[in-house]
């Protein structure tokens, strides 16, 4: 790009004020022929008297500005057609996921005409070059004092007497919930050999809040790391509990995204093309943001006009937990963690089993807030099987009680890919044996791809929002068709196949948890005052039923599902570690066919061949 454009682009973005966005400048400008690639940062301001702002947790009690709003300040990365004639006007907003935008990524392809937007929502990041981060404010008390609150962390897999261990590590790794005291009195840290087995309390005089990396125990101290003096087990998890000060008012993020939006959306904006339309696309994490958003009213800006005309929730089973005190979003559905207590699903629903409803004696469903001030985008909603083994996705579909198939509101199209891993595979015919690149699973990783559906349905919901043009019925696993049945052999009519796993006892288990009287269930709000929580019951849950060769038979399958050429798992087994035996994370398996007969019948595998098929 000449540095005469990049001028051109620097005066577009000057400071105004527009949807509560205060200024936006312009860090970086690069271009080809074709579209206009521009990197920079935003401020924003928040009424905290403001209704569309009072649900973010913990908003009265951040510091404000001299007008008496809370300022923040995030990342955004805009893509456009370099010559703005060519523009069709169809804004593409994608969801960073922990930061990191499809933007970014070497290989992502613009489509002719189409612009795209990111920016930082996840304001427990730490800031580091292509990565979305957010700036915001920590919560104090009205005296100006510290909030405090109780944290949990659980570390597991630790080299076998490494002394040290991070408490950042991990999706669900601790980034500002540090300790009030390096006191270890006033904390307990545990060790067990399973989730369900005894836990034995460590001793306070044998640990401590150090690094001894470098100097024997105590170590140097550090809040952020823990010591052991005899060091850690590698089969064992270590759970610590302690007080936390300080929290960040995370569920700005939330505004933030709105607010941007709106900024670039709505005429004069600073990239100088009339946008007609706004959709947003989020994957797993960045998919459970986009229903937390739609449940706590965010599609609807300061100025009660809509957000996003459409939304692709992609391969998300939850709800992000953010809006609460001491929360962390970058989760992944372990025990304990927060993010299944919402409600999770798009038309109102009865939630008894978890007494939710009991007290209003009323329904609820992730839509009411958009219904009520008519904001309620179209929505394609896509998963595989990996989320219903892995991320709790079947009370969704069936609730609490797996009892009834909760309808889906004239909006929403729901579509499944069986027998996919978490995102879909590499497809073809390239299969990762376990070992290879690092991985902890038995089975190899399952190849059956979701991209080619995927790409075909972003299309259809471009369509279904800017042209009118209805998508295809949905398709997924019901218990009207008979496709939803018990996580077991036996129900799923999954074969036995000598020397392979079998599907029972692989399902992450959905736990109803109590966090305490001032946590709001619904919303994911409030603060959690119980750590660990208390488990109050386990909520029962439902996967696809499979055929003979163990491959599901309901949703939109892939070519290579169609034509098979081995079983496709949602689930695969962990080789080692902690988890010995259990789900391998949400890694999806394949147990391929015997290529001839013989080789078939000499194994015992009743699963045709490829030679037989």
């Amino acid at each position: 790009m000449s540095r005469l454009a990049i001028a051109v682009l620097a005066i577009a973005i000057s400071p105004q004020v527009h949807a509560r966005v205060l200024h936006a400048t312009l860090d970086q400008a690069v271009g080809s022929g074709y579209y206009t690639k521009m990197i920079g940062h935003f401020t924003g301001e928040l009424d905290p008297a403001d209704p569309m702002n009072r649900i973010i947790n913990d908003i009265a009690l951040a510091p404000r500005n001299a007008s008496g709003r809370i300022e923040y300040t995030a990342t955004f990365t805009l893509i456009t057609p370099f010559d703005k004639t060519k523009a069709n006007g169809i804004l593409l907003y994608e969801v960073p996921n922990r930061g990191n935008s499809p933007l970014n990524a070497p290989q992502f392809g613009a489509v002719s005409g189409n612009s795209y937007l990111s920016s930082g929502w996840q304001g427990d990041l730490t800031p580091r070059p292509r990565l979305e981060t957010i700036d915001v404010p920590v919560a104090k008390n009205p005296d100006g004092s510290s909030i405090t609150g109780p944290v949990i962390a659980r570390l597991s897999n630790q080299p076998e007497h490494a002394t040290t261990a991070s408490l950042s590590a991990g999706f669900a790794g601790l980034h500002y919930q540090w300790p009030v005291t390096l006191d270890t009195r006033k904390a307990l840290l545990t060790k067990q050999a399973a989730d369900d087995g005894e836990q034995i309390p460590v001793a306070p005089a044998d640990w401590a809040f150090a690094d001894c990396s470098k100097k024997p125990f105590p170590g140097t101290p550090d809040q952020t790391k823990i010591c052991l003096r005899n060091g850690f087990e590698s089969n064992l998890l270590y759970q610590v509990v302690f007080t936390a000060k300080d929290p960040l008012v995370l569920g700005i993020g939330f505004a933030a995204t709105r607010d941007i939006v709106s900024f670039f959306r709505h005429s004069p904006n600073p990239a100088g093309i009339t946008f007609t339309h706004a959709i947003a696309f989020g994957t797993s994490q960045s998919g459970n943001f986009l229903k937390s958003f739609l449940n706590l009213g965010f599609n609807e800006d300061e100025s009660h006009r809509i957000v996003f005309d459409g939304m692709n929730p992609n391969i998300a089973g939850r709800q992000t937990p953010m809006n609460f005190r001491f929360a962390i979003p970058g989760g992944a559905a372990g025990l304990y963690e927060p993010g299944s207590e919402g409600v999770l699903w798009w038309s109102d629903y009865r939630d008894d089993a978890r007494h939710r409803a009991a007290l209003a004696d009323v329904s609820a469903g992730l839509l009411d807030r958009c219904r009520a001030s008519n904001t309620c985008p179209k929505i394609i909603e896509t998963f595989g099987a990996t989320e219903l083994w892995e991320l709790r996705m079947s009370p969704g579909l069936v609730g609490t009680k797996a009892h009834t198939d909760i309808p889906l509101p004239a909006n929403v199209r729901r579509y499944y890919f069986p027998g996919v891993t978490h995102g879909g595979g590499r497809g073809g015919f390239q299969v990762i044996e376990p070992g290879a690149h690092g991985r902890i699973c038995d089975l190899p990783d399952n190849p059956n791809p979701s991209s080619d559906t995927m790409r075909a349905l972003r299309q259809a919901l471009i369509d279904w929002v800017v042209k009118g043009l209805e998508p295809p019925a949905s398709s997924y696993p019901t218990l009207a068709d008979g496709d939803l049945v018990h996580p077991t052999r036996a129900a799923m009519g999954f074969p036995s196949i000598p020397g392979e796993p079998l599907p029972d006892n692989m399902l992450n288990t959905f736990l109803d948890y109590d966090f305490g009287p001032d946590f709001q269930y619904n919303d994911l709000s409030g603060a959690i005052t119980i750590q660990p929580p208390i488990v109050r019951g386990t909520i029962p849950q439902l996967v696809p039923r499979t055929d003979a060769d163990g491959n599901e038979t309901s949703g939109v399958a892939s070519v290579l599902h169609q034509a098979p050429l081995g079983t496709y798992l949602g689930w695969n087994v962990t080789s080692s570690g902690y988890l010995k035996g259990r789900a391998c994370g949400f890694s999806g398996g394949y147990i391929p066919f015997a290529r001839t007969k013989a080789e078939r019948l000499a194994s015992g595998d009743p699963r045709p061949s490829l030679e037989e098929r």
